[in-house]
């Protein structure tokens, strides 16, 4: 398969896909190595291709969404009910980040999507491989949520207002 057939497949692969797909399994189907999958990458990206890197995979982010940045507080007990609060409304949790007093702007992305990312995230922190960032500005954290509409948007900020989420 000539280079750019694959990351033409790439494209078609990461398009379709519901969660990121990760570099390893995209060079096991393609038979080359994580490598090259990650030059295609790259190139995809210089030919505008939108597509988002994660510490799980590689996800394409759509243009027909729009999306905003909210400011929250909750305890490390309720994530799990404000994540899937969001997702359930039709949000997806592309990132967190907060602003720290020494360290400035602190993020990392968290392609959340449905309850199963949440699940994921939640055992992850439970493993011990993280602490939330939120935790080291007394709760206070900053989500880019991503949906099909402003009215969604205004929805799901609604929701996390209710629940005394919502903090800006």
């Amino acid at each position: 398969m000539s280079g750019e057939k694959r990351r033409e497949e790439i494209l078609k692969t990461i398009s379709s896909a519901d969660t990121p797909v990760s570099g390893t399994a995209l060079a096991a189907r393609f038979h080359v190595s994580r490598q090259v999958i990650v030059q295609d990458i790259a190139l995809l990206r210089a030919a505008n291709h939108s597509i988002i890197s994660t510490n799980r995979g590689y996800l394409i982010q759509n243009a027909d969404t729009c999306s905003c940045v909210v400011c929250v507080s909750h305890t490390d007990e309720q994530i799990e009910e404000e994540l899937n609060l969001i997702v359930d409304t039709g949000g997806c949790v592309e990132d967190v980040f907060v602003e720290h007093a020494v360290y400035g702007r602190l993020e990392a992305p968290l392609p959340i999507r449905s309850r199963r990312d949440v699940k994921n995230f939640l055992a992850d922190i439970k493993d011990g491989k993280a602490s939330p960032l939120k935790n080291l500005t007394s709760g206070v954290h900053y989500h880019t949520i991503r949906a099909d509409s402003a009215q969604t948007l205004e929805l799901i900020k609604k929701e996390l207002s209710q629940k005394g989420f919502l903090k800006c």
